[in-house]
């Protein structure tokens, strides 16, 4: 669906950078579809999840980047390494199990989970590219009879065509278990398109299980039954995962082999330290445009990317890295197993679907909040000029301070095509102004109810991450977890390095009294994102402010902010300190 790139933002944090392919970014339905999914995908948080932290559907280019792992793609390591120890395959799984349990905690399927979709790293396995391929299946590209996916990994009604839940996903973990433990796959080493033939004929001819170990074949029998309704669910999959690796999901203490374990740490120390900047070469005339359409060859790929067990068929490879001008280096081919892979999404002809809905208008361009945005969109430029240079590791030096036209570099004398300007030249949009406000809902405490005080004036500071991974709140304790170890049912908010993203809706109140607090959240909610540069620049959060909200257990919980640290990047989150008090809400 697109090419994944290794980037850096302006403060020198790696992020994953996904463009979209320009086929998809040309369909109308695919723009409204994915910018639906994006916004689904950032509300999931959880165990073992690469979080999305940022995307645009208006510019050239629709992207989405998300927190950077420095671990290697399963896929990868099977290929490199050979199969994993079982102890390891259960863990894996569990771990997955854990992630999968928060993506559908929050309305989404994965739809395309793969070995190449699992990141192994030194704290555990991470799931990527959750419901984005949603996006995908009602373009104009998909209606004609064409499904995608990775038929290897599909489910019996995916493959089908039909409806899928979350069930789908677990026969698609089944099948990751198998792979990972043997190198084999259930359904045998055929071509993609028989494998996706006999996983859709499952019901009639089950896979044989028979040659896998006795210890995971009962797991596998659980996941890669025909009937959604009779699969294990994610919960109990961990727990079942955790019982047969013989320790706790979350020690992760040598869980790995020793040689892929040091490749892992290669890859960390190896991003840590992004390239240094050097000197943009500026053109003498400003660079031409590609053509609107698509190109008439493609372009010819550096190497063939490695292919998911038993894959065959064409794929769109990543395209041959060329210098680009107008902001930072010149670009560097991809690093083999960066952090996030850029496997090809592949398009089979399965069973025909009816067309999907007219095409929806696309929305106007609304004004960009600069950092993290701008920086990622400057790259998505860099892209464009260059028809699409891969990156193996960029570091994004345009000076988001500039308010000057965004077509204009350093120096004003080469302009750059910007694929959608907007007032500050990112061509994304303003979380603080996204129209619909997704927590503003009632809390339904009725008028006559009293309050018990839990606790009062707790000590609670949520600091601003120095790094792409949030940190997760429970206000009921008051906890502060930034080992992402919390899960969503418990959270009212996180932070990112530049945001706030309240679960739950959380409003300023004119006092501290219980009667006072519960106005404030029911009358005047936040949106659901808060950018930090809202908070530093137009004092949307000051001290003094009482900011409440009706808990995951259904208490009222007052945070009273007793100061604001400033960052001296005025477009990252501040420290916030300040002091808890949580009341039960007698009904």
């Amino acid at each position: 669906m697109g090419t994944v790139y290794l980037s850096h933002t302006r403060g020198g944090q790696p992020v994953a950078l996904k463009v979209i392919r320009r086929e998809y970014g040309q369909d109308p339905d695919f723009r409204r579809r994915f910018e639906q999914e994006v916004q689904a995908a950032r509300r999931v948080q959880g165990y073992h999840i690469v979080p999305v932290v940022d995307h645009d559907t208006t510019g050239e280019l629709p992207w989405l980047a998300s927190a950077f792992i420095a671990g290697i793609p399963l896929h990868d390591a099977l290929v490199a390494f050979g199969a994993l120890p079982l102890p390891a395959v259960f863990q894996l799984v569990g771990c997955a199990a854990r992630a999968l349990t928060s993506i559908h905690a929050a309305g989404v399927i994965h739809r395309d989970l793969k070995p190449s979709n699992i990141l192994l790293g030194s704290q555990g396995p991470y799931v990527i590219d959750f419901g984005i391929a949603r996006a995908a299946d009602a373009t104009q590209l998909t209606q004609s009879g064409g499904l995608i996916g990775t038929p290897q990994y599909m489910s019996p009604e995916h493959a089908l065509g039909e409806q899928v839940t979350p069930a789908t996903d677990v026969f698609s973990l089944g099948l990751i278990a198998a792979v990972a433990a043997t190198g084999r796959h259930p359904y045998g080493d055929g071509g993609a398109i028989t494998i996706a033939a006999q996983i859709a004929n499952t019901a009639q001819r089950p896979p044989k299980l028979d040659g896998y170990d006795e210890r995971l074949r009962p797991l596998l029998e659980r996941c890669l039954t025909a009937e959604p309704a009779e699969r294990v669910g994610t919960e109990e999959l961990a727990a079942l995962c955790q019982e047969l690796a013989g320790r706790g999901l979350s020690d992760f203490t040598g869980w790995l082999p020793e040689p892929l374990t040091a490749e892992i740490a290669r890859r960390e120390q190896s991003a840590q330290t992004p390239p240094p900047p050097t000197a943009p070469q500026l053109p003498s005339a400003p660079p031409v445009m590609p053509p609107a359409g698509p190109p008439t060859t493609a372009p010819t790929p550096p190497a063939t990317p490695p292919h998911d067990p038993a894959a065959q068929g064409t794929t769109q490879g990543v395209p041959q890295a060329s210098p680009a001008t107008g902001f930072g280096p010149a670009a560097q081919g991809p690093a083999p197993g960066y952090g996030y892979p850029p496997p090809a999404t592949h398009t089979y002809n399965l069973t025909p679907q009816a067309p999907g809905p007219a095409p929806a208008p696309a929305a106007a361009p609304k004004k960009s909040r600069r950092g993290l945005k701008a920086a990622l969109v400057a790259l998505v430029l860099v892209l464009v000029a260059g028809s699409g240079a891969a990156a193996a590791a960029w570091v994004l030096n345009k000076n988001d301070d500039d308010k000057s036209d965004s077509n204009t570099t350093a120096d004003d004398k080469t302009t750059t095509p910007t694929p959608t300007p907007t007032e500050s030249g990112s061509g994304g949009q303003d979380t603080q102004d996204d129209g619909a406000d997704p927590t503003a809902s009632t809390t339904d405490v009725p008028a006559n109810a009293t309050y018990q005080v839990l606790f009062e004036d707790k000590t609670m500071s949520v600091l601003g991450p120095v790094s792409l991974a949030n940190t997760y709140v429970d206000l009921d304790v008051p906890k502060v977890d930034p080992a992402n170890y919390m899960s969503v049912e418990i959270q009212e908010f996180s932070a990112s390095s530049t945001d706030l993203t309240f679960i739950r809706p959380m409003g300023k109140a004119a006092g501290a009294t219980p009667e006072e607090c519960l106005a404030g959240a029911e009358q005047n909610p936040f949106t659901q994102t808060l950018s930090g540069e809202s908070i530093n620049r137009d004092d949307a959060i000051v001290k003094g402010d009482h900011l409440c909200t009706v808990t995951g257990e259904g208490n009222l919980a007052l945070w009273t902010i007793t100061d604001v640290e400033a960052p001296s990047d005025l477009d990252r989150l501040p420290n916030l300190k300040g002091t808890i008090t949580v009341w039960e809400i007698e009904r």
